[in-house]
């Protein structure tokens, strides 16, 4: 007998919650990432104005990238999945890093140290939720 919520029982190319919160995870996860840099960015700043606006740019077309493999891995390419992971995975250890290393003024080391937290909890929960085994079946292109 299975039970009621067996993914089993699911109708065929039907998205799993797995996935759906896995994804509205790092749909969450991403904005307080770009704000924990954009802080980074902004508190330690150099004096050359063209690698600041270098590095914003650089931040919105990861960004938008992001956002493009989370749309693709919503949709059940596991390709994404895979490349969402292994950036989300770096992602982490880079904030993580950067969280113990980086002098910043205390509101900057406040409000970069929220975002970052938050921001790679909701990451490493994405991709647990991800990787389950109700996901794993959904991830079939």
């Amino acid at each position: 007998m299975t039970e009621p919520n067996d993914p089993a029982e699911a109708p065929p190319g039907e998205r799993p919650d797995d996935v759906a919160t896995g994804f509205w995870l790092w749909l969450v996860a991403l904005p307080l990432l770009v704000a924990a840099y954009v802080v980074d960015l902004v508190a330690v700043s150099v004096d050359a104005w063209f690698l600041t606006a270098f590095a914003g740019f650089f931040v919105v077309v990861i960004a938008a990238v992001a956002l493009t493999f989370m749309l693709l891995m919503r949709q059940g390419y596991a390709w994404a999945r895979t490349l969402l992971s292994g950036g989300g995975a770096a992602s982490v250890v880079y904030v993580i890093g950067n969280l113990f290393t980086v002098d910043r003024p205390p509101v900057a080391a406040l409000l970069y140290a929220v975002c970052a937290i938050v921001g790679s909890v909701l990451i490493i929960g994405g991709i647990y939720l991800l990787h389950r085994k109700d996901a794993q079946a959904f991830f079939t292109r």
